[in-house]
Parts: C-alpha cells; structure tokens; sequence
C-alpha cells in the first residue's frame, strides 16, 4: 500500500496502535500520494522515526510501552518535522497539551479522509524558518538561521523547532507588530483556523527560555498581536 518513492507528495509515519484506525490511514494517504510506514506502539514509533526520516508524524496519544507525550517530546527534541496528533473526543486538555508540547496539528476521533490528506498537504507546505540573512544578533540575542543556534547574552539557549521559527519570524520583522494569524503563517501555516492559541502558548514557552531583558524584547500588542523590539523595554 506504499507509494511510489518517486511520486510520492512526502514521507508520512502513522503511530498508532489501533490496527483498524492505522488501516484506514495508511489506505487514504497512499492512494493521495503520500509514502506511508506504520508503527503500533511508543518505542517502536521512535525507531522507525530514526529508519525512515519522514516528512510528517501522524502520533496517537494512547500508546503502550511509551505514550504519544513522551514520543512527541523526543521527536520535538531532535527534528523539525510536522506532528499531528489524534486525540479523543472532547479531550479539548489533550489538545492543548499537544499544542503546548510542539504538535503543528491535531484531529479528533473520528475524522474524515478528505480532511486527513488535506491537512496533510498543508502541513508539508509549511515555511520553515531560513532566508538570506544568516544570522541576526542585537547585542544581547543572536540568532544563527542556519545552524539553529540561539545565544542570549553569549550563553547558549535550547528552543524547540516551532519556538525556533517564531522567534526567528519574531527578529525577522523588529520593530513590526505581527498578528496571530501572521504568525501562524511564518511558524506553523493553519489554513484551518484550528489553533489561535497555539501562539499565546508559543510565546510564553519562548520568553521563559530567553528569560530577562530578552524575554522583555517580546511584547503583546493588545489586540493586535506581538513584535520584537531591537532594544529591551525601559525598566
């Protein structure tokens, strides 16, 4: 049921361990196109993340051996590629949990095929943070775009993939005021509307982690959204 490697529209790894959901995700997903390899716990998931490299995790939160928040903490660690995770119905604290956690996206059992490959595409469009200008420093942050390496006052801070692309779309545009749905664009792509909050929740894991004068350099426009200021705020 594997696509052609040639054809196909990405690399997709499904983590779930209900044989007949796997199934039917495998199924709609190769016949749009995508290349599928399939996993029935936690562990085995991790490894067959490592095997295949894919473009996009499809993670159950209800696995054994090792749940799908330890799994989604340990590909966020090592890997910038898209996560979406199922979850329950009316678990709306899974979701938030997940968003929090690093996932791009979420559905909720049971969902429908045209909405799974669509949301698919849309991840795997997402911009990834990168551009001409390879390093950004202000005196107190430095950014290195290519490698992904953020200092703070010459000391080294460890950001997650989407906390590293929003604060590079956050230094990118200094000065600038960026809306929610901005960036959403720059560091996630929701074409869906799913996730406003996901930035609120973005934001505060960022400005814990940059801590100080740099974490005041990140500042809530009420109503508007958030901008990057070159210099921190007086006071």
């Amino acid at each position: 049921m594997t696509a052609a490697r040639g054809a196909t529209k990405g690399r997709v790894l499904v983590i779930e361990d209900d044989q007949d959901i796997a199934l039917g995700i495998r199924v709609v997903l190769s016949r749009s196109g995508f290349e599928v390899t399939g996993a029935g716990d936690g562990r085995e998931g991790l490894r067959a993340f490592h095997h295949a490299r894919p473009d996009l995790v499809i993670l159950d939160i209800g696995l054994p051996t090792l749940d799908g928040w330890a799994v989604l903490e340990r590909i966020r660690d090592m890997s910038d590629a898209p996560i979406l995770i199922l979850t329950a119905h009316g678990q709306e604290s899974e979701k938030v949990r997940g968003l929090q956690g690093g996932a791009d996206d979420y559905l909720t059992k049971p969902f429908g095929n045209a909405e799974l490959a669509a949301r698919m595409e849309t991840l795997l469009r997402r911009p990834r943070a990168g551009g001409p200008e390879e390093v950004y420093d202000d005196g107190s942050v430095r950014v290195n775009f290519a490698s992904h390496e953020v200092t703070v006052e010459g000391a080294a801070v460890a950001l997650t993939p989407i906390e590293f692309r929003l604060l590079a779309a956050l230094v990118r545009h200094p000065g600038q005021t960026l809306s929610q749905d901005r960036l959403l664009e720059l560091a996630w792509n929701d074409p869906f509307g799913v996730g406003p909050d996901r930035v609120k929740y973005g934001v505060m894991r960022l400005r814990r982690k940059l801590s100080g004068a740099a974490d005041s350099r990140i500042e809530a426009v009420r109503g508007f959204g958030y901008r990057y200021r070159n210099r921190p705020a007086p006071g």
